[in-house]
C-alpha cells in the first residue's frame, strides 16, 4: 500500500531483534514542526498502515495543537501481556536508538505505560528518549490527567458557544478510564451534572447526577459504575441515547455509527477517544444541529503535557499550558467552522501550519 503525499512519511523504519524475536515498526510521518512524537503500542496484530494511519493523525493533532512536534506513531507486534515484555521493549528501544529523541520522541500507547517509557529511557540512556515516564525519572505520568483536564476545558468552551451555563449543563461519559474519570472530576468541580457513566459492565444512570467521589469508591469497590447506589443500570450501548446536553464517548473507536447515530440526544459530543465516529457520522450529527468538537481538539492535553515533560516543564506549568492550548484552540475552531463543519475548520488550520512549516525548512 502506498503511503506517500504531500505532507509524509518522511521515515518507515521496521526492526526485528533475532535473539527476543521482538518485530516492530517506526513511522515517522512529517518533522516540519519539530520531531514526530507520537506512542508506542504493542498489539500482536500491528500493521504498517494502521501505525501510518495514527503518526497521520498526531501530524494534525500536534499541529493544531501548537506545540513544536511532528507526527510519529509505532508499534511492537506481541500480546499486551507478553511474558518477556520488558525484553521485547528494551530490543524495540535498542534499534531505534538512532531516531530518538532527535526524529522520533516515544510515548505510552496501548498496552504501554510508565513502566516501559522508563525502560526505554534507560536503554537509550537519556531521559528525553521518552515521555510519559514515572514521576521518579522527571517524567508526567497520565495519572495526573491532563487529557481529562483539557476535554473537560473543550467542553467549557462548547458550552459557551451553544449559551449553556456549565452550571446547568447536563453530561453522559463514555469510558471510565483514565480519561472519563478526569474528565468527570474536572467537570464535577465546574458544576455541571454527571447524569450517566458508563464502563465495560454497563451504564449507570441518575437524572438528579452521580457524586464524583460516590462513583470512584463504586468503582473501586464494586468493579463497576453500575453498581453506583440509587442510579439506574443500563446497557453500555445505552448511554449513547440519554437524553444529555453533553455526550463524551471516552473509550473506543467507532461507538456512534449509522445504527445508533439517529438516537443521539445531546446537544453537544465532544470527542475524547480517538476516532470515535467517523467523519460521515460527524457530518450526520452536524445536520442535526449537534455540535461536535473532533478528537484532535479535544483531547490534545495529553500530547501537550508530553512536550512540557520533554522540555523539563513542572506539573503547575503543563496545566496552565493545556489551559491556554484547549481553550484557544477550541475556540478558534468553533469561530472557523462553517455549517457546523468543525472537523474540517481544524484539519485545515493544522495542514496550513504544517505546510508553512515545510516551506521555511525548505527556504521557500
Amino acid at each position: 500500500m502506498a503511503f506517500e503525499d504531500s505532507i509524509g512519511p518522511e521515515r518507515i523504519l521496521h526492526v526485528y531483534d533475532p535473539l527476543t524475536k521482538m518485530q516492530g515498526v517506526v513511522v515517522v510521518d512529517n518533522t516540519a514542526l519539530g520531531p514526530g512524537k507520537g506512542g508506542i503500542r504493542m498489539v500482536p496484530d500491528i500493521t504498517t498502515e494502521e501505525v501510518f494511519g495514527l503518526a497521520r493523525a498526531m501530524t494534525w493533532k500536534n499541529a493544531f495543537a501548537g506545540i513544536p512536534f511532528g507526527g510519529a506513531k509505532s508499534g511492537i507486534k506481541a500480546p499486551g501481556n507478553a511474558p518477556n515484555k520488558p525484553q521485547l521493549v528494551r530490543a524495540f528501544a535498542e534499534k531505534i536508538a538512532p531516531l530518538v529523541p532527535q526524529v522520533y520522541i516515544p510515548g505510552p500507547d496501548m498496552n504501554m505505560g510508565e513502566n516501559e517509557m522508563a525502560i526505554i529511557a534507560n536503554a537509550i540512556g537519556t531521559p528525553k528518549a521518552a515521555t510519559g515516564k514515572p514521576a521518579s525519572m522527571g517524567g508526567l505520568p497520565h495519572e495526573l490527567g491532563s487529557t481529562g483536564f483539557g476535554v473537560a476545558l473543550a467542553t467549557e468552551v462548547a458550552l459557551e458557544h451553544r449559551k449553556i451555563p456549565i452550571s446547568q449543563a447536563t453530561v453522559a461519559i463514555e469510558g471510565f478510564g483514565n480519561v472519563g474519570t478526569f474528565t468527570a472530576k474536572f467537570l464535577s468541580q465546574k458544576g455541571a451534572k454527571i447524569i450517566a457513566v458508563s464502563d465495560s459492565k454497563g451504564a449507570a444512570y441518575l437524572q438528579s447526577g452521580l457524586d464524583y467521589e460516590l462513583l470512584m469508591q463504586t468503582k473501586k469497590e464494586k468493579g463497576s459504575v453500575v453498581a453506583y447506589p440509587q442510579a439506574t443500570r443500563l446497557e453500555a450501548s445505552q448511554l449513547f441515547s440519554v437524553k444529555c446536553d453533553v455526550l463524551i464517548p471516552g473509550a473506543r473507536p467507532n461507538v456512534i455509527h449509522s445504527g445508533n447515530v439517529e438516537s443521539v440526544k445531546a446537544k453537544i459530543v465532544v470527542e475524547a477517544a480517538n476516532i470515535p465516529m467517523s467523519p460521515e457520522i460527524e457530518d450526520a450529527l452536524s445536520s442535526k444541529g449537534v455540535l461536535v468538537i473532533p478528537d484532535f481538539v479535544a483531547n490534545a492535553g495529553g500530547v501537550i503535557s508530553s512536550y512540557v515533560e520533554f522540555i523539563g516543564g513542572s506539573e503547575k506549568e503543563m496545566f496552565s499550558l493545556v489551559r491556554e492550548k484547549i481553550l484557544s484552540n477550541t475556540r478558534l475552531v468553533l469561530e472557523k467552522a462553517k455549517g457546523g463543519k468543525t472537523r474540517e475548520a481544524a484539519l485545515s488550520i493544522a495542514k496550513e501550519r504544517v505546510e508553512e512549516a515545510m516551506r521555511k525548512k525548505a527556504g521557500k
